[in-house]
C-alpha cells in the first residue's frame, strides 16, 4: 500500500469499526436495560432490531447514490445521522421519565445514518484497489469490523458502569469526527462515472446483472446474511444466560463475549492476507469450509450444556464467520465495477436484516429448548452451506486479473 493512502485507509477503517459499535455496545447492557426500563426480552432486543432494520432498507438506496454521486457525499453525512442518533437515545434515557419509545426512535435515526457507511466504505476501497490488493484490503476492513466487535461489548461494559445509557453518547463523540475526517481526508479515484442514469435505469441494469450472476450472487449474500444472524443470535442469547443461569454480569459479560468475536476478527485479518495470494475456486472453498466449521459448532452448543464446552463451540464459530466473510465481501465487491455499490450495498441490506432478525428470532425460539434452538440453527447454516456449494461459480464473478493464470 502506498504510504500516501495509509491515513485515508485508516479512516476507510474506522467506518466499520464505528459502525458496528452502534449493535454490539449494547449487547452485554441488554439485561440491565431490560430491567431497568421494565420490558420483556423481545422488547429490549428491539434496540437492534431498531437498528439494523432500517439501516437494511436505507443501504440500496445509499447504493445507488453513491454510484451516482461519489461515495464521500453519502458516507460523510451518513456518519453524522448516525452520531446525532446516538446523541439523542443518551439524552432520552437520561432527562426522560419513560425513555422506552424515544430510544427506540432515536435508534432508527441512527440505522438510518449506519445505512450509508460500511458497505459504501467496502465499495469505494474496491474503487481505490483494483488488483490482487483488493482482498487484502476487504480483509482488513472486515477485520476493523470484527475488532469492532471484539472492542464493543468490553466497551459497553466499562461504560455501562457509568451509567446504562452511556455507550449512546460514544456513538455520537466517535461518529461524528469520523465523518468529517471522511469528507475531508479521502479523495475518492478519479474518472468515476457519476450521474450517468437514472433511478429506474439504476436497478435495471441490477437487474441485468442478477440475470447473468442471479444464483452466485444470491448464494454469496445468503451465506453473508446468515453466518451474522448467527453470530448476533448468539451473542444475544449468550448475554441472557449468562447473568441467568451463572450470575455473570457486567465487564465479565463483555470479556466473555469479546472472546469468539475476538476469534472472527483475528482469522478474518488473516484469511484476507492469505486469499490475496489465492483467486478463483479457492474463495468458494473457504466460504463452504467457514460454513461447514459453524454447522458442527451450532450442533455442539445443541448437545452440551458445559459452558466451558459451550464457549470452545463459540470459537469455532467465530473461526468459521471469520473465514466466510473476506471470501463473500471479495466475490461481491468484484462483480460489476459499473455497479459496485448497489450489489455491494444490497449485500449490506441482508447482512443488516440478518444481524436485525438475529436476536428477537433467538429470544422467540428459547421457548423451545436449547437443543431444538441451535439443531434449527445448524439446519439453516447446512442449507447455505450446499447452496454455496453447488450455485457459486467464481469465474462469472470475479474479473479476469483476479482468476488463475493472471
Amino acid at each position: 500500500m502506498q504510504s500516501a493512502m495509509k491515513l485515508p485507509f485508516a479512516i476507510l477503517c474506522a467506518v466499520p469499526f464505528i459502525m458496528v459499535l452502534g449493535n454490539s455496545m449494547l449487547v452485554p447492557l441488554l439485561p440491565v436495560m431490560r430491567t431497568t426500563l421494565n420490558v420483556s426480552l423481545v422488547q429490549v432486543s428491539l434496540f437492534i432490531t431498531a437498528f439494523s432494520l432500517p439501516a437494511g432498507l436505507v443501504i440500496p438506496f445509499a447504493g445507488f447514490l453513491s454510484d451516482a454521486y461519489g461515495r464521500k457525499p453519502i458516507m460523510a453525512p451518513a456518519l453524522l445521522i448516525y452520531g446525532l442518533g446516538g446523541l439523542l437515545a443518551g439524552l432520552a434515557a437520561w432527562l426522560v421519565a419513560s425513555p422506552y419509545y424515544l430510544i427506540l426512535g432515536s435508534r432508527i435515526l441512527q440505522g438510518i445514518g449506519a445505512g450509508g457507511t460500511y458497505q459504501l466504505a467496502m465499495a469505494l476501497t474496491s474503487d481505490i484497489f483494483q488488483s490482487k490488493e483488493r482482498t487484502k484490503a476487504l480483509g482488513l476492513l472486515e477485520a476493523s469490523n470484527g475488532l469492532g466487535k471484539v472492542v464493543s461489548p468490553i466497551a459497553g461494559s466499562l461504560t455501562g458502569l457509568i451509567a446504562w445509557f452511556a455507550p449512546f453518547f460514544v456513538y455520537g463523540f466517535l461518529a461524528i469526527p469520523i465523518g468529517l475526517a471522511v469528507w475531508f481526508f479521502i479523495k475518492e479515484p478519479s474518472g468515476q462515472d457519476k450521474n450517468r442514469v437514472t433511478f429506474r435505469t439504476y436497478f435495471r441494469d441490477l437487474g441485468q446483472v442478477f440475470q447473468t450472476r442471479g444464483l452466485s450472487l444470491l448464494a454469496c449474500i445468503l451465506a453473508g446474511m446468515v453466518v451474522l444472524f448467527i453470530l448476533f443470535g448468539v451473542l444475544s442469547y449468550v448475554s441472557d444466560i449468562l447473568e441467568a443461569n451463572y450470575g455473570i454480569r457486567g465487564l465479565s459479560t463483555g470479556l466473555l463475549i469479546a472472546i469468539p468475536v475476538g476469534t472472527m476478527a483475528l482469522t478474518s485479518y488473516l484469511s484476507g492476507s492469505y486469499l490475496q495470494q489465492k483467486a478463483g475456486n479457492f474463495l468458494k472453498m473457504t466460504i463452504v469450509a467457514g460454513l461447514v466449521l459453524e454447522t458442527a459448532a451450532l450442533v455442539v452448543m445443541g448437545f452440551f450444556d458445559n459452558i466451558f464446552i459451550f464457549f470452545l463451540a463459540m470459537v469455532v464459530m467465530g473461526i468459521g464467520t471469520g473465514i466466510v466473510l473476506p471470501s463473500v465481501n471479495t466475490l461481491i465487491t468484484s462483480v460489476s465495477a459499473k455497479e459496485r455499490g448497489g450489489i455491494t450495498c444490497l449485500y449490506g441490506s441482508m447482512r443488516f436484516f440478518g444481524v436485525a432478525l438475529g436476536p428477537p428470532a433467538f429470544g422467540l425460539a428459547m421457548t423451545l429448548g436449547r437443543l431444538p434452538l441451535f439443531l434449527g440453527a445448524a439446519v439453516l447454516v447446512g442449507l447455505i452451506t450446499f447452496l454455496t456449494a453447488f450455485f457459486i461459480q467464481t469465474e462469472k464473478m470475479l474479473p479476469p486479473e483476479l482468476l488463475p493464470g493472471h
